[in-house]
């Protein structure tokens, strides 16, 4: 990214009194000799420090990678006591006007003792100035903390980015700093989020549309074959004779859905044999699961082989198991009532009609443990294909958290199609508007190919040698120094690369308002002042709700009455309760389960909801 602005030439004139001169240039490196100690404090020529180098009428950008002090003996090193290995990373050149500008890359070298210098803060906003294209403000630099961390929009956005860094470096709080800017500079694209954690749901305000356990509807026949037995069989090995059942009859069940809406149109008169309707078992068609079921067992009563027959009953088993278990809701809610609704999903998904909630965060964390992945891919797949078939009429950004548990770099670990999904996003997407973000605490066992993808990468505090490895392999030889800072770096601070910057630059993230700071949807104290009748109800309500979303008979004779869950309520009172917020349950827009097939019942739900909000309301009074 070049960049251009008015700058007078005296700026730019070498200096009077430099702080050292080149003793050496072998390629892109080269030697400056350097006064020890530092004459003032500005001038510190440290490890990380930028130098400015007059070549001429060009002045060379260097970065400090090593510092060692010298022996005055040695030739050219009169009057200096260290020296530094710099690297040439790019130059600032007057036009015929005087307007200097920044590029990178240099196409002239330094000349044996030609004058280097600190770079100043003139040099310093030139280099990272806004020049008019698009672009977000992130933070300040390490270098002077006065001067915006700028990147360019289209640069990052188009050609993918990464955050990398280990648990509790701020990563999560940099992800909501990126996305909030993006929303602000970009209103109109889409945002889709995958939140791992659920600790997303609250960064975004009312921009964003949470969608988790209770809301989410993804019908089982929007599943690619591949993604529906991944969920049948809980992620283990499939029989192969069971998946050929299911090969075979899932494209007759779809074309006995057609033949069923045709019947419904009076004034049609076509007849379609279900076998020859052209259907595949990934065609995204929608079908009746009675009907996949009715077809099974119709030629599971045919077959005389016992242990043939076998293999058909515990398929059957297999789905009836699925269709029954509550935690699968949002899979097999309408199951058997049909209806083509691809079109309210994918509006719903990627907010196609965004209602000022042009993004979504999906919170997977609720999902059982063995559907995540499959969820994942089609959701990933889908954001791709409606960007595929709309020839990019409505810009996407996919932004993947936990990316190295979906991509893993071990082909026989996790699900293969979602790793599959993310590559092909990662190579094609931005031909069809649409974009990838990668967030992973573990770079080292993220897809290579994938995060090779990514042009634009934030680096923060990595301790494993491992996840370092793979980065300094994954960047440029002139940036691999820097990536030595790493392991030091403090909260929040990131080393920032690719093309999203003109050049590479250690700075520190925005620091967030409190009602944007990423946190995990539980409780915010664990030391509670709760009287005991309270804590008693709480726990066996949340027994009751746990084994509803399990699927299992809940207790009716444990229940708490009433007065058993109002009397520690009254005998303690919270300051500014407000009942009827309470009852409410949080501020986000979550909608109270499905009661008609998952879900606790409404009354005990919102009880659940009333003690916490107590609970939560007594913690806060009690830590103020």
């Amino acid at each position: 990214m070049d960049t251009h602005i008015a700058y007078s030439f005296p700026d730019v004139a070498p200096p009077t009194h430099p702080l050292g001169q080149i003793l050496g240039v072998r390629g892109s490196e080269a030697r400056v000799a350097l006064p020890a100690p530092a004459l003032l404090e500005q001038s510190r020529a440290t490890v990380g420090a930028f130098l400015c180098i007059s070549a001429g009428p060009r002045r060379l950008i260097a970065m400090i990678t090593e510092v060692e002090s010298i022996e005055p003996s040695q030739p050219g090193a009169r009057g200096f006591g260290a020296v530094a290995r710099v690297d040439l990373m790019g130059e600032i050149v007057l036009d015929a006007r005087d307007v200097a500008s920044f590029a990178r890359g240099v196409s002239v070298y330094p000349a044996i003792g030609d004058p280097a210098d600190i770079i100043g803060p003139d040099e310093l906003r030139l280099i990272y100035a806004n020049t008019g294209e698009p672009s977000i403000s992130i933070g300040s630099l390490h270098h002077d903390d006065t001067i915006e961390a700028r990147v360019s929009l289209d640069n990052m956005l188009t050609k993918h980015f990464a955050i990398l860094g280990s648990t509790g470096v701020g990563k999560s709080s940099g992800v909501s700093v990126i996305l909030n800017e993006i929303l602000d500079a970009r209103p109109k694209l889409r945002i889709f989020l995958v939140d791992g954690h659920n600790e997303f749901g609250r960064c975004f305000g009312g921009r964003a549309n949470v969608i988790n356990a209770f809301n989410l509807k993804l019908p089982f026949w929007l599943f690619k074959f591949e993604e529906f037995v991944d969920v049948l069989y809980g992620g283990h090995a499939s029989l192969d004779e069971e998946l050929d059942i299911l090969a075979e009859h899932i494209p007759i069940a779809k074309g006995m859905y057609l033949l069923h809406r045709i019947a419904q149109d009076r004034n049609s008169v076509r007849r379609v044999d279900p076998r020859r309707a052209g259907y595949t078992v990934d065609t995204p068609v929608p079908y009746v699961l009675q009907d996949l079921i009715n077809l099974i067992d119709e030629r599971m009563g045919k077959l005389e082989n016992r242990a043939t027959r076998m293999h058909y009953h515990r398929l059957l088993a297999r789905i009836e198991t699925l269709r029954s278990d509550a935690r699968f809701g949002f899979m097999f809610e309408n199951a058997n009532v049909g209806g083509d609704t691809m079109g309210e999903i994918l509006t719903h998904l990627f907010r196609l009609e965004p209602n000022g909630q042009p993004m979504t965060v999906m919170q997977v964390a609720g999902l059982p443990a063995e559907v995540v992945d499959a969820v994942v891919c089609v959701v990933c797949r889908l954001a791709f294909d409606f960007g595929l078939w709309s020839d990019g009429a409505m810009p996407m950004l996919f932004v993947c958290e936990e990316a190295h548990r979906f991509a893993p770099a071990d082909k026989t670990a996790g699900f293969g199609p979602t790793r599959r999904a993310l590559l092909r996003i990662a190579k094609e997407g931005r031909k069809y508007g649409v974009y990838l973000g990668l967030v992973t605490q573990r770079p080292a066992e993220l897809d290579p190919t994938i995060i090779s993808q990514c042009n634009t990468l934030f680096a923060m505090r990595m301790a494993n040698d491992r996840d370092q490895s793979l980065l300094r392999s994954a960047v440029a030889d002139e940036v691999a120094n820097l990536l030595a800072f790493v392991p030091s770096l403090g909260t929040r601070e990131v080393v920032a690369f690719g093309e999203g910057l003109p050049l590479p630059a250690r700075l520190t993230f925005k620091a967030l308002p409190a009602d944007r700071v990423p946190r995990s949807e539980t409780f915010e104290h664990s030391d509670f002042d709760a009287g005991q009748g309270q804590e008693r109800a709480f726990v066996k309500l949340v027994v009751e709700r746990w084994r509803a979303a399990s699927g299992g008979p809940r207790s009716i004779t444990d229940e708490p009455t009433a007065a058993e869950i109002e009397a520690p309520l009254r005998m303690n009172p919270v300051p500014g309760f407000d009942r009827a917020e309470a009852q409410t349950g949080p501020t986000h827009d979550r909608p109270e389960p499905d009661v008609s097939s998952r879900a606790l019942p409404t009354s005990a739900f919102s009880r659940i909801e009333q003690i916490r909000a107590q609970m939560l309301r007594r913690g806060r009074t009690s830590n103020a």
